[in-house]
């Protein structure tokens, strides 16, 4: 893919930088630049090109505002000791990309573009890759997304895509400290059945998702947890996060795929948790399963994990007349996240072959 390169006239200046940098926070502050492609039926995907970071100019009737026709995905890039930028399985965002693009009835932008695009916007805009001390958790967050671009009404799929690419500094997610994260349980609402958009990672699927979360907010809670949609009686995951689940005997239940995203960061654990002499397996888990569990000390650790967070320790779990304690144990929980993070951040080797050079 040929990508031309327009340089910002005014991007942000050393000191203004730094100071965005020092606490960067999330989503708050954005790159000197972005990457947008175009694509339609006749041309394919074509004036791929990087330009100043700058609003939108959408018609009102623009195809996505109307009918929800997008995908994005999240991931981000990490500054090494040696000063080098790497990202983490970009291959398997860009695979995700094309699963979450056949569902929405979206072209597919091929794992080689998508990688080439990551990797273009982060080359140019490199300065913004925060730099870590020994224990640091900064980095670049990356927001490829693609949306129906047409101005037409019919409800079809759009003839007019764009695909595009910004970036975000980010901050440790855990300021002070990780802390276990408290679980409201939806029993009135569900997120995706058998065959919707649960896999797909798209607006609707987040969407859905915020206003169970607003209530597990206002029960006192930091995530809310989503049952299955036939029977309420499976977990299935929480509003940004996939779940984990630690048995006395070493093993470890991650709840199945079907209707939930399929979280890179989830199928690195399942790889990384082999290696550590952890029988990993993916099936269903009853509500009932976790409750009686952590009651009777058969499940000492439960943990979430997404790319924001990486790993995170999961405490007490609440609904409507009840609650179920936090697990007795976080130590496999630190022992995994710890060995996640030291690769991507190259504080240690990367066995697995998941890291990507950039810079």
């Amino acid at each position: 893919m040929q990508i031309s390169t327009t340089r910002s006239e005014r991007p942000a200046d050393d000191a203004r930088l730094a100071d965005i940098l020092a606490n960067p926070g999330f989503g708050t502050y954005f790159t000197d630049h972005m990457l947008t492609v175009e694509w339609t039926p006749d041309a394919g995907w074509h004036a791929a090109r990087i330009e100043p970071y700058g609003p939108l100019s959408l018609d009102p009737a623009t195809a996505v505002l109307h009918y929800g026709q997008e995908t994005f995905e999240g991931m981000k890039a990490y500054r090494h000791p040696d000063g080098s930028v790497w990202s983490f399985r970009p291959e398997e965002n860009a695979a995700r990309a094309i699963r979450s693009s056949q569902r929405l009835a979206l072209p597919e932008l091929p794992v080689d573009d998508f990688v080439q695009a990551v990797d273009a916007l982060v080359e140019v805009d490199q300065r913004w890759v925060p730099t870590n001390d020994e224990a640091g958790e900064k980095s670049l967050y990356l927001r490829p997304f693609m949306f129906a671009s047409e101005a037409f009404l019919g409800v079809r799929p759009s003839q007019h895509v764009t695909f595009m690419v910004i970036a975000s500094p980010a901050g440790s997610y855990f300021k002070g400290g990780i802390k276990p994260v408290s679980l409201w349980l939806s029993e009135t609402w569900t997120r995706a059945g058998r065959g919707g958009m649960g896999a797909a990672k798209t607006g609707g699927n987040y969407a859905s998702s915020l206003l169970p979360q607003h209530e597990a907010i206002a029960q006192g809670c930091d995530q809310v947890v989503f049952l299955d949609a036939e029977e309420s009686t499976y977990v299935e995951e929480l509003g940004g996060m996939n779940l984990y689940f630690v048995f006395k005997d070493g093993r470890i239940v991650t709840p199945a795929l079907g209707t939930i995203l399929e979280g890179i960061t989830r199928a690195s654990i399942i790889e990384l948790a082999g290696k550590l002499g952890h029988q990993v397996e993916e099936r269903r888990v009853g509500i009932d399963e976790w409750r009686d569990g952590v009651a009777s000390g058969d499940i000492v650790e439960i943990f979430a994990c997404g790319t924001a967070a990486v790993v995170t320790p999961v405490g007490e779990l609440k609904w409507d007349g009840g609650s179920t304690p936090a697990p007795a144990s976080t130590e496999l929980t630190f022992k995994i996240r710890q060995a996640l993070v030291d690769v991507q951040f190259g504080r240690a080797e990367d066995t697995f072959g998941w890291m990507h050079r950039i810079v």
